[in-house]
């Protein structure tokens, strides 16, 4: 694999940095992670996700923004979706610029799901498919996009998540394009709490689902 560290200059100017991992040879296929603004391309599922697509021949863009920094102590939330949004598509403009992939799939957890939902507007990723970890179905955005949109789309969510509303979650499994999984006993990292065979466990079926996806 090619290692490529970079970084694009993000929102308000600040720079957001970015690891594109490639295949040894050119790849058509693009795999994008969208983490949550603790939850990193470091931890459980975005690990084990991003060596899957490697597997599968994809090139990966890892996008390592730092929402926890100090420069965003002052951001509202709004302000921080806006800030989201336009990081993501900066970087992933930025990577494309002189590609050409055919096939993309974008995986976002929480946070990282309000820049999901806005990057699968855009024509370029108008066949794209979509993972959806943790999403934020309590904010407008989010909850309309996966509702809505054509995408092939594959979705989790924990029962004991604080993101979590059943009447919404139900609501998405009525489109067709999404298979979504609600995984009992698991908070906002998809695991139990005090319970880290059964996590694994978890963690596991998760993988194996996106495999087959």
């Amino acid at each position: 694999m090619k290692l490529v560290k970079g970084s694009a200059e993000g929102y308000k100017g600040y720079g957001v940095p970015y690891l594109m991992i490639r295949q040894e040879e050119a790849s058509d296929r693009l795999a994008v992670m969208l983490p949550g603004a603790g939850y990193t391309n470091q931890a459980p599922l975005f690990h084990y996700a991003t060596d899957i697509y490697l597997q599968k021949g994809y090139d990966v863009l890892n996008v390592n923004y730092r929402y926890n920094d100090d420069f965003y102590d002052d951001f509202s939330m709004e302000e921080l979706s806006e800030a989201i949004r336009f990081d993501v598509a900066k970087v992933i403009g930025q990577v494309i610029a002189e590609s050409s992939y055919k096939d993309f799939c974008l995986i976002g957890k929480s946070l990282g799901t309000i820049a999901l939902a806005s990057e699968l507007q855009r024509p370029l990723f108008r066949d794209a498919a979509a993972i959806w970890l943790t999403p934020l179905i309590k904010r407008p955005d989010v909850f309309d996009a996966m509702q809505t949109l054509p995408n092939r789309a594959l979705g989790f969510i924990g029962d004991e998540d604080r993101v979590y509303d059943a009447e919404r979650w139900n609501e998405l499994n009525k489109n067709p394009q999404m298979t979504l999984q609600l995984v009992p006993g698991t908070e906002h990292s998809l695991e139990i709490s005090g319970k880290t065979l059964a996590s694994i466990d978890i963690m596991k079926d998760i993988m194996a689902e996106i495999e087959k996806f």
